[in-house]
């Protein structure tokens, strides 16, 4: 029965390889209540060659010859949740800050960190400091978090237009770097912003979407919307004077004022990405929880929401010294089901599923399917606490406890 597997595995990758080749790294999760993210009940999941080969009612391996050959780690999952790992598509990998002056700029992002919180995929931005950070500084911090086993992307630019790339142009760096899928964060409505006018977005646009067609990359704009006067309204004018896709803007921070997170019920009522962002708790805004259940009731397309942490930003005033954590992502998805009681599958998708669409990741990501990307997290059903971490099929956490860290990590 493990041959036939194995040989799905061979064809699904659509290339030359053996058995031998996927014989390490066998294993089987059994009795968990799957959210793939759709609810979908006990199953059992079938990890081979870093991939998902099989979720079905009852995987079962008789001792025989085979199972000698192929060692086959088995797994017992009741009273767990097994789902897919988190996408986190706003994170400050090298650091945000600065914006007090040089002792303000917050040391770059270590493994544990990112682990701990269920993320298994993130996407690495610059924010405000295009000065003393660059597009290759991140792009290297983004290489050596992806050599640690975590899977990476980034956004060629910064809050300023134009932005800091890494080749000169924003549509090259798309199409010919790996790792970068748009650009952002852009800055609107924010006193640190350069204020862009809806020219220059309508020629940042432009890059990104060719970008993004040349290279086969989402070839998103993510944009960062501060607290400022004009909210949205540079998007929404960006969008009524030309024809872009909607679907290829994603403005975030949605949730930090009540006026602004009006007008993204009004945006995603038109059909746009509305990302929010964890650990909102200054009062002038919107949890992450509270938000989620505005949208819910409101009967909005849940599809079209996403959550992102903003980890290892800044937060808070200019005199605080406040660090946004990455954790704070696995925290308000925990409260949104336990205290909020929104249906799990409904808040799953908003770090998983609908991330992995918008960045153009899925199904490989953001799904638990066969095929896809063995990138899982278990979580305890008592308390929504995590008890596994698997990246690529490999374990990175087990009951709770982060098994593999940094270079430089104690």
């Amino acid at each position: 029965m493990l041959s036939h597997y194995l040989a799905q595995r061979v064809k699904l990758d659509g290339i030359n390889k053996n058995y031998g080749d996927l014989m390490h790294g066998i294993k089987l999760l059994k009795n968990g209540y799957c959210f793939c993210p759709e609810e979908c009940g006990v199953r059992d999941v079938l990890i081979i060659g870093g991939k998902i080969a099989a979720i079905e009612n009852n995987i079962n391996f008789l001792p025989q010859f085979e199972t000698d050959v192929f060692e086959i780690d088995v797994i017992d999952c009741p009273d767990k949740y097994i789902c897919p790992g988190f996408i986190d598509q706003h994170v400050h990998i090298t650091g945000g800050g600065g914006e007090q002056g040089p002792d303000s700029r917050i040391p770059e992002l270590m493994l544990k960190d990112i682990i701990q919180s269920g993320v298994t995929t993130l996407v690495g931005v610059l924010g405000a400091d295009g000065v003393t950070r660059s597009v290759a500084s991140l792009l290297a911090k983004a290489r050596a978090l992806q050599k640690e086993g975590i899977n990476t992307f980034v956004y060629t630019g910064n809050y300023s237009v134009p932005p800091v790339t890494l080749t000169g142009k924003v549509a090259w760096d798309i199409t010919f770097i790996d790792k970068v899928i748009g650009v952002g964060e852009i800055a609107i409505s924010d006193y640190r912003s350069s204020y862009p006018s809806i020219m220059q977005l309508k020629e940042l646009a432009s890059e990104a979407l060719i970008g993004g067609m040349l290279g086969d990359k989402a070839g998103v704009m993510h944009i960062h919307v501060g607290d400022g006067k004009d909210g949205l309204n540079p998007l929404f004018e960006l969008l009524n004077v030309t024809d872009f896709p909607i679907e290829m803007f994603v403005p975030t921070h949605l949730n930090r004022n009540k006026r602004l997170f009006d007008e993204a019920l009004s945006y995603a009522m038109d059909g746009g990405n509305i990302d929010l962002t964890a650990g909102e708790i200054s009062g002038a805004g919107y949890s992450v929880p509270d938000a989620m259940e505005i949208l819910m009731n409101k009967g909005l397309n849940m599809d079209k929401i996403t959550v992102s942490s903003d980890g290892n930003g800044s937060t808070g005033s200019e005199s605080s010294n406040g660090v946004g954590k990455v954790s704070q992502l696995l925290n308000d998805i925990r409260n949104c089901i336990l205290e909020k009681h929104l249906p799990m599958e409904n808040v799953l998708k908003t770090v998983t599923s609908n991330v992995a669409k918008v960045l153009k990741l899925y199904p490989e990501k953001g799904k638990l399917i066969q095929g896809s990307d063995a990138d899982i997290i278990v979580f305890n059903k008592n308390d929504l606490s995590l008890d596994k971490v698997f990246i690529g099929g490999e374990l990175f956490a087990d009951k709770g406890m982060v098994l593999k860290k940094g270079r430089y990590e104690n």
